[in-house]
């Protein structure tokens, strides 16, 4: 890797190793997200689509083809239905959790209003199964549509979960599966599918996936209660407000003596925060080292990934995927 290599971000080298690629799928996303009858539709995708967004998941499915020598134009749709699932997993989570703001924009809910996120969502969805079914690769459906299910059940088991102290970490792995992994896996294994390479290696693909995306909700976890240091600032303490059990919460309420357990009990199952709380909340995690652990667990995670990517072909494409896993837990050194 030159010096000038070394400078860019990985995601960025994915993106002019794979451009000619992704400006076939950004045609084929303009091209289907457009309704005949229904303007609103390109009107609310648009604004997500086009806000900015890394476009890491359909970047993985292109990756992962062209790694294991896939010479067709199948894994571009394949890349749009990953994004298409993505953004209207993004368009429902934004009604659900009555949020303002996405990618430094305004929310679709906001703008319009939550019918109108919804629906479209839900078109979004149905164009994913249409382009899916395009591919005529009957695994590779059956891959998809497991994972839009599992995000489904991810999101609606995260309800039951939050404000609930009973949340073990196992539940927590299992909505973070659901609402990050699951589409990360399903991305990478795809690819794979689509260039016909045996289990071995579709599963190797499968596994980095399902690391890469553990480790980046794990890191953003974190990083919402300001990192393995616990430095809350302005743009902290959302998951504490929104009473989110997350790993280094449920780590600590495991760990409780009677007093704290009464202050998470106050603050998480029965909402009553007051001034001063996240500072105490914060101090807390710090005692019982849970925020350093949880920083263990997303490097743990990332490397996982990186090795299950020893399985493939030596490529440019896979040293990227490799410095793409240590860059989504970068931002906790």
């Amino acid at each position: 890797m030159s010096l000038d290599d070394a400078a860019t971000k990985p995601h960025e080298r994915m993106q002019t190793a794979l451009s000619a690629d992704l400006a076939a799928v950004n045609a084929l996303i303009r091209a289907r997200m457009a309704s005949k009858h229904a303007p609103r539709i390109p009107e609310v995708t648009a604004h997500l689509v086009e806000a900015g967004g890394k476009r890491v998941r359909p970047m993985l499915t292109l990756a992962a083809a062209r790694l294991c020598g896939y010479e067709g134009d199948a894994h571009q749709k394949l890349a749009a239905t990953v994004e298409f699932i993505h953004t209207a997993t993004l368009l429902h989570d934004d009604v659900v959790d009555e949020s303002q703001k996405r990618r430094g924009r305004p929310t679709a809910n906001l703008l319009w209003d939550n019918k109108s996120s919804v629906l479209v969502g839900d078109y979004l969805f149905a164009r994913s199964f249409q382009l899916m079914v395009e591919t005529e690769n009957p695994r590779v459906l059956s891959i998809l549509s497991n994972a839009a299910a599992v995000i489904a059940e991810g999101e609606v088991l995260q309800l039951t979960a939050a404000m609930n102290l009973a949340t073990t970490e196992e539940i927590y792995l299992q909505v973070i599966r659901g609402k990050t992994a699951a589409l990360f896996e399903a991305a990478c294994e795809v690819g794979g599918v689509i260039a016909g390479k045996p289990d071995e290696v579709v599963q190797a693909l499968a596994t980095y996936g399902d690391g890469l995306g553990i480790a980046f909700q794990m890191a953003d976890d974190l990083l919402d209660w300001g990192g393995s240091t616990g430095e809350i600032g302005k743009n902290t303490g959302d998951d504490f407000r929104e009473r989110k059990l997350t790993l280094p919460v449920i780590r600590a309420v495991a760990r409780a003596d009677a007093a704290e357990r009464a202050f998470w009990l106050r603050t998480i199952e029965k909402g009553d925060q007051r001034d001063g709380d996240l500072e105490e909340a914060s101090a807390l995690l710090q005692r019982h080292g849970t925020l350093e652990e949880t920083r263990d667990e997303a490097f743990a995670w990332t490397a996982r990934a990186q090795q299950a990517l020893t399985v493939l072909p030596e490529h440019p494409l896979r040293d990227m995927m490799h410095d793409l896993a240590d860059y989504v837990v970068a931002r906790l050194n």
